[in-house]
């Protein structure tokens, strides 16, 4: 099997992809890029089992739907309050609210935060993938899952305090998932691991894909499956990362 993730950014630069080889007692990181554009993961996608972004792959329905409403300019539906809980409504998704409730921490929001720009940039990956052939189900059933490095690491048991901003931290993290998973060969990228978020997150983003592949992560239950295919479904791992090689 091969995985492929994408820390996805509004532009190449910024955007970084790792792909990992998996054997049956081992893995190893084989490519990790940096200032990647579509092209390149549009062609890696298509040699992998199972691609992870680090993006948002839709918006809310409810904020879909308020700013179908207002660009009518209806008055019809749910009243504009301008109460936090409502807007929450607007600015959140489901996988949002699950992701929360597993983490304690919200997600951007992909409606109202600095996400939305790349976001953008993902609906378009999204037709270019379908394009050459992949199942884009937003959901995660098909060729492509939506990742969230960070929470990730933290449902595996990593400290994910100042990583994105801290090479030495960074640094840590690298260290302590050689440790944690002495099956995972990326020796020969730790560097460039540590010296880059995207690049690190990127590597994670390939692992969360490989618990996705094999039905290790979660996934949205009946009642907001339709949803999920709309907005989008985070696979936050339903497993340790030990389990991500399952020893025969």
């Amino acid at each position: 099997m091969r995985t492929a993730g994408v820390d996805l950014a509004a532009e190449p630069k910024g955007t970084a992809l790792a792909v990992i080889e998996w054997g049956p007692d081992a893995a190893a990181l084989v490519e990790l890029h940096r200032g990647v554009a579509d092209p390149l993961v549009v062609e890696t996608a298509r040699t992998v089992d199972k691609l992870g972004i680090d993006c948002a792959l839709g918006w809310p329905d409810a904020f879909v739907e308020f700013v179908s409403r207002h660009a009518a300019g209806r008055l019809d539906g749910p009243p504009a309050d301008g109460g936090m809980e409502w807007r929450r409504t607007l600015a959140y998704r489901e996988t949002d609210r699950r992701t929360r409730a597993v983490t304690g921490r919200w997600p951007l929001s992909v409606s109202t935060d600095r996400l939305g720009l790349t976001a953008m940039r993902c609906a378009g990956l999204l037709a270019r993938l379908c394009e050459a052939g992949l199942d884009v189900d937003r959901s995660g059933a098909g060729d492509i899952a939506e990742v969230y490095p960070g929470a990730t690491l933290r449902v595996w048991g990593f400290d994910t305090t100042g990583y994105r901003v801290d090479a030495g931290a960074r640094a840590r993290l690298v260290a302590q998932l050689a440790a944690a998973a002495p099956w995972f060969d990326a020796a020969a990228f730790a560097e460039p691991m540590a010296a880059s978020a995207d690049a690190f997150d990127a590597v994670i983003a390939a692992l969360a894909a490989r618990g996705a592949a094999l039905g290790l992560s979660e996934r949205p239950t009946p009642d907001v499956l339709d949803q999920a295919r709309r907005e989008g479904w985070i696979a936050l791992p339903g497993a340790a990362l030990g389990d991500l090689l399952p020893v025969s």
